[in-house]
């Protein structure tokens, strides 16, 4: 069936195996309560994978290799040195490329007669909708809570199944979402914690294995999803601890209001490079606080005092709080941390920004 729309591809559904297909997924076909009506499923799906780092890459690496038929990978930012102990698609020397694109050409070596496609941008209201209806899955491997809300918002308007993963030090947790009129993102967390207690890997760091023990776990879920095998996990919540070796799993309702969004949230307004430029140059008294760690200021920066958000509340004296006051970061995360920090001592405008554009 020929996919129309505001899609860029459209693609035909397989009824037959080929003799080098058959071969390639072989163990596949032998498996008992998979075998080809199942490996057709997987072959006629099209899966969108939201990021492409430490849960991404495993998990774009064995869906493809699933023979999941069309994956689409969306992710704007850059392959940084910190990534690759982790994000096992990338080396040196990829250092300073599009994560998205970069991703697209290591899985075309591995299954060259798989659709893929890069969108090296960020999902935000104005965009996400119209890529949703070229996906019959979404994947959200994301490290930052306004991401899974706009993916789980957009995912309800457009009727989407989810499967969303997160990870952080050695604890992770999974679960699928909007799968067969199920609950979704809202009725598990309602509302998104407040951004001071909120944490990712860049600040509390990461075991390089877990997001590799995840990702497998993610694309189990849309494996089962696509081809109807096994239990899905919609309306309950893995978690796992590797430190202990502890799996646990919780049972959670649909609410139906969460069902009823019509509208997405929209993104709060982030600044550019040249955008601060631009705005210091208007106002020169503004401070442009750094808050990445001293090694990503060495490698590159546009000015300003370098405070590691770790260390923001015991250096905080360095900053005059009645003056202005840019936070920038990589991608606006850490700079959201820093302002709810600091949010009842500044007395001046406050402003975010992103290095990556």
């Amino acid at each position: 069936m020929e996919r129309l729309g505001p899609c860029t591809t459209s693609y035909i559904t397989i009824t037959k195996m080929e003799a080098s297909a058959k071969q390639y997924y072989d163990r596949h076909l032998k498996l008992t309560g998979f075998g080809e009506q199942a490996q057709l499923k997987l072959s006629a799906a099209k899966v969108l994978v939201v990021g492409a780092g430490g849960l991404g890459c495993p998990l774009l690496q064995y869906l493809v290799t699933a023979g999941v038929g069309e994956l689409g990978i969306v992710d704007g930012d850059i392959i940084a040195i910190s990534n690759l102990h982790r994000q096992i698609l990338y080396n040196r020397e990829d250092i300073g490329q599009s994560k998205s694109a970069t991703a697209v050409t290591k899985l075309k070596q591995l299954q060259p007669n798989i659709a893929i496609k890069a969108y090296n941008y960020n999902l935000n209201p104005d965009n996400i909708l119209a890529l949703f209806e070229c996906y019959d899955i979404i994947v959200d491997g994301t490290d930052n809570f306004a991401t899974r809300y706009l993916v789980n918002d957009a995912c309800i308007i457009k009727n989407k199944p989810f499967v969303s993963g997160a990870i952080n030090d050695y604890t992770a947790q999974l679960s699928v979402f909007n799968y067969q009129d199920g609950p979704t993102y809202r009725c598990l967390y309602p509302e998104a914690p407040a951004e001071e207690i909120c944490t990712t890997c860049a600040i509390n760091g990461v075991l390089n294995v877990l997001p590799g023990i995840v990702a497998l776990y993610m694309a189990n879920e849309v494996i089962k999803v696509i081809t109807g095998y096994g239990d899905v996990l919609s309306g309950k919540l893995l978690l796992i601890d590797i430190r202990h070796n502890i799996h646990q799993q919780f049972k959670f309702d649909l609410v139906p209001k969460n069902k009823q969004i019509k509208h997405l949230p929209q993104d709060t307004i982030m600044l550019s490079v040249e955008g601060v430029k631009h705005y210091r140059q208007k106002n020169p008294e503004t401070q442009l606080i750094d808050v990445r760690e001293d090694w990503e200021f060495e490698e590159f920066n546009i000015g300003g005092i370098n405070i590691p958000l770790n260390t923001l509340l015991i250096r905080k004296n360095q900053i005059d709080v009645n003056k202005p006051i840019i936070f920038i970061c990589e991608m606006g995360k850490r700079g959201r941390i820093a302002m709810q920090l600091l949010k009842e001592e500044i007395n001046g405008e406050v402003l975010l920004a992103k290095m990556n554009n």
